[in-house]
């Protein structure tokens, strides 16, 4: 498979991924999102959508159209060029807080919780969110000298079987 990526500005967005479904592009694959807060040029989050070209016999075109959106401003909706874009923007929204403009999956409920319970605050994969988990219990891989190592010494680890898959001994002979 190759991927081609065109990196565009916020602007013209909808235009880009609309024009690629015309070029052969009409799969949308799957869209989400990169925290860039922290870069020092231009902070913000990356947008990332992946479409694919399912219809020249065999190959398998990929396409990633990225964008760059600063903290709290919206990016326009690309519901209107695939509806199927709805989930992913409901996600994306829910995930990292992102606004999208525009936003019509035909409920009239506009961007609305999908994945996390009701009541839960915050947005789960911007980095700057604290893991419950890691507020309550020392981190195991710290970094930092005396973070989460009780002796200057590791101790050995046992190789953990990945789960579901049985052990080498276990089946026909």
């Amino acid at each position: 498979m190759t991927d081609e990526t065109r990196v565009v500005g916020p602007r013209t967005w909808v235009e880009t991924v609309a024009a690629a479904r015309d070029e052969g592009f009409a799969f949308l694959d799957w869209l989400s999102a990169v925290d860039r807060l922290h870069d020092d040029a231009a902070p913000g989050f990356d947008v990332v959508c992946h479409l694919l070209d399912v219809d020249t016999p065999g190959t398998l075109r990929g396409l990633l159209v990225t964008t760059r959106v600063a903290d709290g401003e919206p990016l326009a909706s690309l519901t209107g060029v695939f509806a199927g874009a709805a989930w992913h923007e409901r996600e994306t929204h829910e995930m990292f807080g992102i606004g999208f403009s525009g936003f019509d999956d035909g409920t009239g409920l506009g961007l609305r919780p999908l994945l996390l319970p009701d009541g839960f605050e915050g947005t789960p994969l911007r980095k700057s969110f604290q893991l419950a988990a890691r507020a309550s219990t020392p981190w195991p891989g710290g970094k930092e000298p005396g973070e989460g190592h009780e002796s200057a010494r590791s101790p050995s680890r046992r190789r953990v079987q990945a789960a579901g898959v049985p052990p080498p001994e276990w089946g026909p002979r």
